[in-house]
């Protein structure tokens, strides 16, 4: 099948609009594009089962709940959702590898019976940056994301020297799945450029000079994640700042967009700023994918984002699903201001833990859109 893509991707590249070189293995525009008609419309959520508080609780052998999975699953599946986005973590693995893989395949297995693909996201910069195996700690109350913790934990992060697993790792699980038609795509890296975001009382936890460290291991992630050579397409999502000219990238972020076999991005802004960035990304002439939108607070709502997403055939990924212990539901201002019952309107997700929707009418939207 031809590429809706490829008429725009041939006066782009005569134009000379694409950034920088690509990075060495980088999937041409063609195959990138003949991976979009593959698959088509991708349409979903960043999934976390509602009993896990963060992505160790959801991995770890005593913690991994698989009832709860294939019941929220199910859940999407009703929704017309093909598609998941998954965090993992390094801990998770570096504890029990063995284990782990076999949980991130029965995971896989849970998600194809409903009819849905994943997207697994290796390292995260986001929320607490001490991460611990073991048993984690219960939710703040009233707090978003009290138990987030980053992948991989400060410690790691400022000494190179404790940093050779960290290949192994990223090795392991995409070879283990490089084949696997269930996986849509390897986002390498969450936000790079992001920090804690949490209380008050924690700078200091995080080194100052993270974006110069996570600047050194982010093309080593690409590169290890190339070597195992996944049949899936690599990607890492800018989600802050100005993409409109090469000139005004970060380095981060032109290392993130140089590197991308498909580009994803982040944003939780009113439509008119959604299609703006998407306007600014098309001169890769690559598929897009927004792997982070939806905070109703915001202006970012379904209804209209995901209509005109569709439309555009731009993936599209909500933040959050059924309300759980990660506590979405509340706004990020959440950390700083006192919050003493369930917010008059919830930040993120979609449903109530017994699968009723927040709000009926927002629920047959995603319906009508995703043709369920």
């Amino acid at each position: 099948m031809k590429s809706f893509l490829l008429p725009v991707l041939s006066a782009l590249v005569l134009a000379g609009a694409v950034c920088g070189a690509d990075a060495p293995g980088r999937w041409s525009v063609e195959r990138a594009s003949e991976w979009l008609d593959q698959h088509g419309w991708l349409a979903g959520c960043n999934f976390t089962p509602s009993t896990a508080i963060n992505q160790l609780e959801m991995w770890q052998a005593e913690t991994f709940d698989e009832e709860t999975i294939d019941r929220e699953l199910s859940m999407a599946a009703g929704l017309g959702f093909n598609s998941v986005r998954v965090y993992l973590h390094d801990l998770a693995w570096k504890q029990d590898p063995e284990g782990f893989l076999a949980r991130v395949d029965r995971f896989l297995a849970i998600a194809h019976n409903h009819g849905i693909g994943v997207l697994f996201t290796i390292f995260d910069s986001c929320w607490h940056p001490l991460p611990a195996t073991g048993r984690q700690p219960s939710p703040i109350p009233h707090t978003h994301n009290s138990g987030w913790v980053q992948s991989p934990g400060t410690d790691v992060l400022q000494h190179p020297e404790k940093q050779g697993y960290l290949r192994d790792y990223v090795t392991a699980v995409v070879r283990r799945f490089a084949d696997d038609h269930r996986v849509h795509a390897w986002d390498l890296w969450n936000e790079p450029e992001n920090s804690d975001g949490g209380e008050p009382g924690r700078p200091g936890l995080e080194p100052k000079q993270k974006t110069e460290f996570v600047l050194k291991l982010l093309p080593q992630v690409f590169a290890w994640a190339r070597a195992a050579q996944p049949s899936q397409p690599l990607t890492s999502a800018p989600w802050l700042g100005d993409w409109s000219g090469d000139d005004r990238l970060s380095p981060t972020q032109r290392i993130q967009l140089e590197n991308s076999d498909v580009i994803s991005f982040h944003n939780y802004d009113a439509l008119p700023e959604m299609q703006k960035r998407v306007g600014w990304l098309r001169r890769f002439g690559r598929p897009i994918l927004c792997t982070e939108f939806m905070a109703r607070p915001n202006g970012s709502t379904f209804d209209p984002h995901l209509g005109w997403m569709k439309e555009q055939k731009v993936a599209a990924y909500c933040w959050g699903f059924v309300a759980g212990k990660t506590q979405t539901i509340y706004p990020w201002d959440s950390w700083t201001k006192k919050y003493t019952e369930e917010p008059p309107v919830w930040f993120h997700d979609i449903l109530r833990p017994d699968g009723s929707p927040y709000r009926p009418a927002e629920a047959d939207y995603i319906r009508k859109v995703t043709g369920k």
